[in-house]
């Protein structure tokens, strides 16, 4: 019997496939439990739409987080911090005041787990931040620490 898995099972396949499997794993297994249906043509067709429709989604979000790297490459953000002899803070700067900087002073919501950064910054002066924005898509922010 030929099925459209809706979940992925494991050694069978994944969601969204189209797979052989015997008669009685489909009947007594897969169908009850509603990890697959039947593939007859309706349900193939709708199969594909819905693939068509994931794929038109993914790439208006991609075009949309390219477009947020571009606005962010020509952007600046200033964190004000407090700092002891030669520039060296008290603490560090985390991803979480960094997102917060760029929601107060650029208005944009970025997500601090999408925030990359090398090594913790406990120094003051400009430092690039790379934003993992999208699968593949990533932008680079400019950042300042300046004493307060």
């Amino acid at each position: 019997m030929i099925v459209i898995l809706k979940r992925d099972v494991k050694g069978t396949g994944k969601a969204g496939e189209v797979v052989k499997v015997s008669d009685g794993f489909a009947r007594n297994m897969l169908l009850p439990k509603g990890y697959a249906v039947e593939a007859t043509d309706g349900n193939v067709r709708s199969l594909e739409k819905q693939k068509a429709l994931q794929a038109k989604k993914e790439a208006e979000e991609k075009a949309e987080a390219e477009k947020i790297a571009a606005e962010l490459a020509e952007k600046n953000i200033v964190i004000k911090t407090k700092s002891g002899d030669g520039g060296r803070l008290f603490g560090s700067i985390t991803s979480k005041d960094i997102a917060d900087a760029v929601k107060d002073q650029l208005g944009m919501d970025i997500d601090k787990k999408k925030i990359q950064m090398t090594k913790a910054v406990k120094q003051i002066g400009h430092f690039d931040v790379e934003i993992k924005l999208y699968q593949g898509v990533k932008g680079s922010l400019g950042v300042d620490i300046v004493e307060e």
